[in-house]
């Protein structure tokens, strides 16, 4: 074998460079959202299906590429979706009207889905090789991605059209594909040894029969999926809260996305540490209680900045829950674990924005922003009910 230590160092820095791209790529979108919502004239309602395009596309997706993975590998697949995910990003400003942006959105996200399960995986195999919980330091590059591509989309609104400022992310997207691509490309993933050799790793789970195992790949899903929905909701309702209910200038309101995504950067980069003090469970239950409390804030606040105190809150509770999640679905099953907790995961947003904008026009925006804060509650509570199975 090549010198290995090298080899892991240099897939992590190619992986993480994929979290990162991906992060980046989904917030530069997701800012856009208020100046696309009016260029196709849509309303709450409409809006919010035309998102759901977005989660549908990746749940349908997520499945399939556990598959893929198996069969091709989750180097050459993650690469692959990068591809879409740059080319597909170019395409809703294209539009003008709630469907043709709901079906240009399924597209890109079969692609965003196809991705977070192929590098998720190929994280999984690394983190099993390098036998560390570093799982949340790949999640904080997704979140740094998405915090750079709030920020830069916050600078450029008023100066670049939605279509330029796309089409600019695709040109970025390409660059990072093509040279972080070729590390994953070149280097086969290292798991599959150290998955049938896991009695040192994993002595918890070694005593699980399969079918138990699928029944926590799933209650590992159902954290995933709390979690999500919160993220999910954040991005794409955050900002037009802040706007339309606080009055804060456009600018302002993509700072919003921006608070959660340093907060969750932050929770994340730390979380390895938090992890090896803490352990899995109580980092689970310590997150949900902490995320809920700031969601509360974040969405029941009279003041701008209180709402932004919120949101930065809520980034840190949530920041290390769907990292854990996804591991350990991982760490059980392989890539067909990482699909299901994915698949459940944006499971919960694909519920997320829809219900959002619903519950919006039945009541108001800040109420339905509170199921956020319900959702994070209910994560917390699978982490006191699962503690002795979800390991140190």
């Amino acid at each position: 074998m090549p010198g290995s230590h090298h080899d892991l160092t240099r897939l992590r820095i190619a992986i993480t460079a994929f979290f990162a791209l991906d992060g980046f790529i989904f917030a530069g979108w997701v800012v856009r959202i208020p100046a696309i919502k009016e260029q196709t004239h849509a309303s709450a309602s409409d809006l919010g299906l035309a998102l759901l395009g977005v989660s549908a596309g990746a749940v349908i997706t997520m499945t399939l590429t556990g598959r893929l993975c198996r069969r091709y590998g989750s180097h050459p697949v993650t690469v692959l979706c990068a591809v879409l995910l740059s080319l597909s990003v170019a395409l809703p400003p294209l539009t003008h009207s709630a469907p043709a942006l709901g079906a240009v959105l399924l597209l890109f996200g079969a692609a965003y889905g196809g991705i977070n399960v192929a590098f998720n995986s190929a994280a999984v195999d690394l983190v099993a090789a390098l036998r560390r919980p570093v799982m949340p330091t790949f999640h904080a590059a997704f979140s740094l991605g998405g915090m750079i591509g709030a920020g830069l989309g916050g600078l450029v609104a008023g100066v670049l059209s939605p279509t330029r400022h796309l089409l600019g992310l695709t040109l970025i997207g390409l660059l990072v594909t093509a040279v972080a691509g070729r590390t994953l490309l070149r280097h086969e993933p290292p798991a599959p040894p150290e998955r049938s050799a896991s009695p040192h790793a994993q002595p918890d789970h070694d005593g699980t029969r399969p079918s138990g195992r699928g029944a926590l790949v799933v209650v590992f899903g159902l954290i995933a999926l709390c979690t999500a929905y919160g993220e999910g909701a954040m991005a794409d309702w955050g900002a037009l809260h802040l706007q339309q209910d606080l009055a804060a200038s456009s600018g302002v309101a993509a700072a919003g996305y921006s608070c959660f995504a340093l907060a969750m950067t932050v929770g994340r980069a730390t979380g390895t540490t938090l992890l090896e003090r803490l352990g899995r469970a109580r980092t689970v239950v310590a997150g949900g209680t902490v995320a809920a409390a700031g969601m509360l804030l974040g969405s029941l606040a009279p003041s701008v900045w209180a709402a932004l105190a919120g949101f930065a809150v809520t980034g840190l509770g949530l920041a290390n829950l769907f990292p854990v999640a996804v591991e350990r679905a991982g760490a059980l099953t392989g890539p067909s674990g990482v699909a299901v907790a994915s698949t459940l995961g944006y499971g919960g947003m694909l519920l997320g924005p829809p219900s959002i904008g619903f519950m919006a026009d039945w009541f108001s925006l800040p109420t339905a922003l509170t199921s956020v804060a319900a959702l994070a509650a209910v994560a917390a509570l699978i982490g006191v009910t699962t503690r002795r199975t979800m390991g140190h």
